[in-house]
């Protein structure tokens, strides 16, 4: 006759494996893969439920354009927007400043009492550029197969609401790329233009360039870790002050202002924050041969960078340092093509950072203070991921604000990642 047997477990052979069923994700609509091979190839690769599959696989194809061609349209592109937008200065019929509106759109984040026809022309021609990147150069050929991987591209982007994932050796200002114009959109009004930019219309992440490490499982917490790390100087005639206030609300919060603060925690294997928020100044310095490197620096100036993250966190790979970092560093001004920008993020993903936030232009303080702090309350309050509220948020700059630098902000790995309300969010 059949009866239970009392069973007593003496070894758990899945261990190092008990972690994988809370890592499970719901897989993006749209994967776009571009890879950097020998002799300066760029092979493309596209898969996902958005776009028809060929015969049950991906879609591939080796381009026409080459990395150096396209990083140097991307700088491009990237210094277009401080030169036509963030530098923007209106003139009278004589070509002279006007006193009044000495670069509105840098000095605040609401240009919603702006003339919008100057905006829109401003706004078409960022448009213009972000297409001209992605469809011109980037998906250049007169090629057949080219064509194809283009034209199913334009097709799958011209949806919205979309979770894409740009994985790729290409460091590209995906979310400032804009979906191909209308034929009879000569004079889009500005909201149709906000529009046609890839991070208006879906939720977008770039990753490819960095591993994310498997570890321990998010603890839930009573409270919240986070941490801000600034410069005291920086913004001061801004909403930087609201923004250390809402950190503190609820949070078990950490404040450094020191590179060494910084290299005493970072250092620590029991560094766990569940999210790390940097306002302060960035800069770009030179590596020889190397390309150039972002640093940040704190209130005593001493430069913190990507390398140093290496060095105090290579030990504790398998810690529980999981944040998102959000990377507010102002003005961190584009040198050239050359410029590896995405290395620090790189750096902090490699070593437990579930993802990177950051801007992709020089940003001007007044806008950065802002999207920070939607972006804080947001998160912290639970109830979205960091690639839907990134989405929300460049949506919200361009319908509310009539402001398109929430488009400039770029979300390096982090898609899916979330502060379970159980962990703190706010009621």
């Amino acid at each position: 006759m059949p009866r239970a047997l009392t069973t007593r477990i003496v070894q758990d052979p899945s261990d190092g494996f008990r972690f994988l069923p809370d890592l499970e994700t719901q897989p993006p609509d749209l994967r776009v893969s571009f890879d950097v091979l020998g002799g300066g190839r760029i092979r493309a690769r596209m898969s996902g439920t958005a776009v028809p599959a060929l015969k049950g696989t991906e879609h591939k194809i080796d381009l026409s354009s080459r990395p150096d061609e396209v990083h140097g349209a991307a700088a491009r592109l990237c210094a277009r927007w401080k030169e036509r937008f963030v530098d923007f200065q209106p003139v009278d019929d004589q070509g002279r400043a006007l006193q009044d509106r000495r670069r509105p759109y840098a000095t605040a984040a609401d240009l919603s009492a702006e003339p919008e026809e100057e905006l829109r022309r401003v706004v078409a021609d960022l448009a213009r550029g972000g297409e001209s990147l992605l469809f011109d150069t980037l998906l250049c050929g007169d090629d057949v197969r080219i064509e194809m991987f283009r034209t199913y591209l334009r097709t799958a982007l011209s949806q919205e609401g979309l979770r894409v994932r740009f994985d790729s050796d290409l460091h590209l200002p995906w979310s400032m790329l804009c979906a191909a114009e209308e034929p009879t959109a000569s004079a889009a009004t500005l909201d149709a233009l906000f529009a046609r930019f890839l991070g208006h219309r879906h939720v977008i992440e770039h990753t490819g360039d960095a591993y994310a490490w498997i570890g321990p499982t998010l603890r839930t917490l009573r409270q919240p870790a986070v941490s801000l790390n600034h410069d005291v100087r920086v913004g001061r005639t801004t909403r930087a002050d609201e923004v250390a206030k809402v950190l503190t609300e609820g949070t078990a919060c950490t404040v450094r202002t020191t590179y060494e603060e910084l290299v005493r925690d970072f250092g620590s294997a029991d560094l766990d924050e569940q999210l790390t928020y940097f306002w302060c100044h960035g800069e770009f310095i030179g590596n020889e041969p190397e390309p150039h490197v972002l640093v940040v620096r704190l209130t005593d100036g001493i430069p913190f960078d990507g390398h140093t993250v290496r060095e105090l966190r290579a030990r504790h790979r398998r810690s529980r340092f999981r944040p998102l970092v959000l990377l507010n560093a102002c003005h961190a001004g584009i040198t050239g093509a050359s410029t590896d920008r995405s290395f620090l993020g790189r750096m902090l993903i490699e070593h437990g950072a579930q993802g990177v936030l950051g801007p992709q232009i020089a940003m001007p303080q007044a806008f950065a203070a802002e999207y920070a702090l939607e972006f804080v309350i947001r998160y912290l309050h639970g109830e979205a991921t960091a690639g839907r509220i990134v989405h929300e948020l460049a949506r919200h700059f361009a319908a509310r604000y009539r402001n398109p630098l929430g488009l400039a902000y770029g979300l390096h790995s982090g898609m899916d990642a979330r502060l379970d309300q159980m962990s703190g969010g706010r009621e």
